[in-house]
Order: structure tokens, then sequence, then C-alpha cells
């Protein structure tokens, strides 16, 4: 094993976790909680980078594991009733979001993953996870479609590494639908405040939404503040945010970027370029974490009508795989 790094297995507040180490950087995933990455942190500078739960909050975190670490969503955020129609096929998932009448967020953050691999080589503390879904899964009900996910998340000098890939090993096309409800804390730096943050996010129109919180496909004009996220940069808690934008790379790069003015660092979140939408949203006015999340597609995708080409709905044809990869590292200013 290297010195320099670490990969084991130990519980994260009573759940069982798989951690990684390298250096002085140290990260944590939840197989049985959605493969959510749960903690990403610089030991030696104790920067805690994502919104971790508390050891009380963990039974509340389990029941809805969606704002905490880095969830991922599979379809991600609203479908008007939970139902649509794709492919000369009709799907309908479960409504649990009664405010709206909508189903948010899917089904695999609240899953079990199994653990494929985890280790250290000499570049690199990593871990596998693959959520597999064919007829006897309970997924299965609402998307009859034999596929699997897989998530590898590593460390090493230069910040985490995220992959994920979609595998369609049924028979027939299926719809892709998948995004990240990312939590970064701001500040990340124990003796920072909001106010010495600022971020920005490569965003480009913001898609107006519904009171039900759905696009009605047109755009609607955008702030002086919600112009600065594209450029200088904005409090992370400057308004209630709970938007949803298309993205629009800047020098070959998706990413959000927030910058600690009293640390003088900048932690940077690079998407990729395969991620066509983001939603942000800071739970105003807690001004303790915001969610920058990049989504593959548009919120109700398949019930909006425009081209998938500009909805980000992807068809995954039978033995295809689609997958992205995605980074969390540190740069000194």
């Amino acid at each position: 094993m290297s010195a320099q790094g670490q990969a084991y297995e130990q519980d994260f507040n009573g759940e069982k976790a798989v951690w990684l180490e390298w250096n002085s950087y140290q990260a944590a995933v939840l197989p049985e909680v959605g493969a959510n990455l749960i903690a990403f942190r610089d030991t030696d500078k104790n920067y805690r980078f994502l919104h971790e739960p508390a050891a009380d909050e963990m039974e509340g975190f389990k029941a809805n594991p969606g704002i905490h670490g880095i969830p991922l969503l599979f379809p991600p955020n609203r479908y008007d009733g939970g139902r649509f129609e794709w492919n000369g096929r009709t799907y309908q998932f479960p409504v649990n979001e009664p405010r709206t009448g909508n189903s948010l967020h899917g089904f695999a953050h609240t899953a079990v993953w199994n653990v494929e691999d985890f280790g250290v080589t000499k570049t690199e503390s990593y871990v596998v996870l693959k959520l597999s879904v064919d007829e006897s899964h309970s997924i299965f009900q609402y998307l009859p479609h034999q596929f699997s996910i897989k998530l590898r998340y590593s460390i090493n000098a230069d910040g985490l590494l995220q992959h994920v890939s979609v595998h369609n090993e049924g028979q027939e096309a299926m719809p892709n639908m998948i995004g990240f409800h990312t939590a970064i804390n701001a500040p990340f730096a124990p003796n920072s405040t909001a106010d010495d943050c600022k971020i920005t996010i490569t965003v480009g129109e913001r898609w107006e939404l519904s009171d039900r919180m759905l696009p009605t496909g047109k755009f609607q004009p955008m702030t002086a503040e919600e112009e600065a996220l594209k450029t200088t940069g904005v409090h992370p808690f400057w308004a209630p945010m709970d938007n949803h934008y298309t993205a629009q790379s800047r020098n070959g790069s998706n990413r959000m970027e927030l910058t600690d003015s009293r640390e003088n660092v900048k932690l940077v979140y690079d998407v990729g370029t395969g991620y066509k939408q983001w939603m942000v949203w800071n739970q105003h006015p807690s001004g303790k974490f915001f969610c920058p999340e990049p989504q593959l597609n548009l919120v109700n995708a398949p019930n909006v009508d425009l081209p998938a080409e500009q909805t980000g709905l992807v068809s995954l044809e039978p033995g295809g795989i689609w997958e992205q990869s995605g980074r969390l590292y540190v740069v000194q200013l």
C-alpha cells in the first residue's frame, strides 16, 4: 500500500462507508444511501468542502438524502405528475412532492449500491460502486429497463475525480436522464464566513418555471446578479435561488468556482461539458451551503415540447454506454 494513500471500510456517523485518503485529502462514500459521496475534506487545513450531516441528522438524511454530499439523481429534479411518454411507452413515477404534484429526484439517491472494488494504486485511492436494475429490482416497475449505473471516485494530490457511466444492458433504447445535487459549503474553511465567498457558474440562459417549478419552454431575463454569476462572481446567498439555467461552457469547461477571499483559495467544481443544464439552489437564507446541480437534461424534459438537442434528453441504445467525468479541486490564488 502506498504511504500516501489509504482505502478502507469504516462507519460514517453509524452508516457503512468506504473512506479514501491521500495525503491531507479525505473522502467518504455511503454505498447503502445512494452511493452518496458524503464528505470531501482537507484535514490539514480543516476544510470541509461538502455539506455533511451531523450525527444527530443522520436519520433525517437517510429519509431524504438530497441536500448533503453529492447525491446522484436518476432522473434529476421534477416530472409533471410523475408521468411522461417516451418512445411509445408511458412511464409513471410516484408523486413524492405533494406541494407541486410532481415526482422529484428519481430513485438512485435512495437506493442501495454495491461496492465493486476499492483500493490504492501508485497514483490514487479509489472506490467503484454499481447500481444494477433488472426485473427483480424495485426501480424496474418505474423504469422498466435492464441497466446499470457505475460510479468511480478517486482522490490524489489533484483532488477528487468522479466518473459516472450508465450502461443499457437491455434490448430496447432507454431514456437517460441524470444529474447531481451537489451540496457545497460556503464557506468551507472554518474561520471564513459567507461574506468571504463569491461564486461563478458557467450558466447561459435562465429557464422560466411555472408555479409548480416546471419549465414553460421559455427563457426569462437575467438579473444583474445573475449576469455577475457568469462573470465577476456573486455572493452565494444574494437572494433565494431555486433557478434553472442552460449550461454554457467557457474556455472548454463547464464549472462552478467558489472563491474564498480570506483564505485566498478557489474551489473548482468542473462537471464536464456533457451536462447541458444547471439547477442552482441555496436554501436561502441559511447562509451555510448551496447546490450547483449539473444536469444532463432539462427538468421535466420528456414533457417539454422542444427538440432533444435542447432538452438534453439522451436516448441510450441497447448496449450503449453514456459517461462523464468531473472534478473537485483547489487552486491557491
